[in-house]
């Protein structure tokens, strides 16, 4: 097994408390609603805590119909936060899981800035290209983009 890591930022209109609310706390409520196109529904086991295991139905027609998350924990004076891909997804047989530690920061000219550090753990002597992470990170923003559009069309929503 190798792991690959890779660090990514990007910026966002949207301030970081709603940001991270939309994408730990009430992403079981934002994303289906945000995203229609891609995220059918999101099942929550307990409280979306430490350890919790998150499940992402995609709607038909998407390469990947589920993947699972495991959370591995949030901060919500930081608004930081970690979980891995560890089911479904780009998983194939390839990688063996993807950890994520992901932080919402104020930027100066106002709305924020991601900060995602990814660690990709592969099986046996599998590779993964800065190419293949870049498809990865795009095919992300299927969602991503759908809820920082819904929480600037409204105000109220993660507050």
């Amino acid at each position: 097994m190798g792991v690959f890591t890779y660090d990514y930022e990007s910026t966002s209109p949207v301030a970081p408390v709603r940001l991270f609310k939309a994408f730990t706390i009430e992403a079981a409520k934002v994303w289906p609603t945000a995203a229609p196109n891609a995220v059918k529904s999101v099942e929550v086991e307990a409280n979306p805590s430490s350890g919790s295991i998150v499940k992402i139905n995609f709607v038909e027609g998407l390469p990947f119909q589920y993947m699972k998350h495991q959370i591995g924990g949030h901060d919500e004076n930081n608004f930081s936060y970690s979980y891995s891909l560890i089911e479904g997804g780009p998983l194939g047989d390839k990688l063996e899981k993807i950890s994520y530690e992901n932080k919402f920061e104020a930027a100066a000219s106002g709305g924020s800035i991601c900060k995602s550090s990814m660690k990709f753990y592969t099986v046996g002597d599998n590779i993964i290209t800065e190419d293949e992470i870049k498809a990865l990170i795009k095919g992300s923003e299927g969602v991503y983009k759908p809820v920082e559009a819904y929480l600037l069309a409204n105000p109220e929503a993660c507050n």
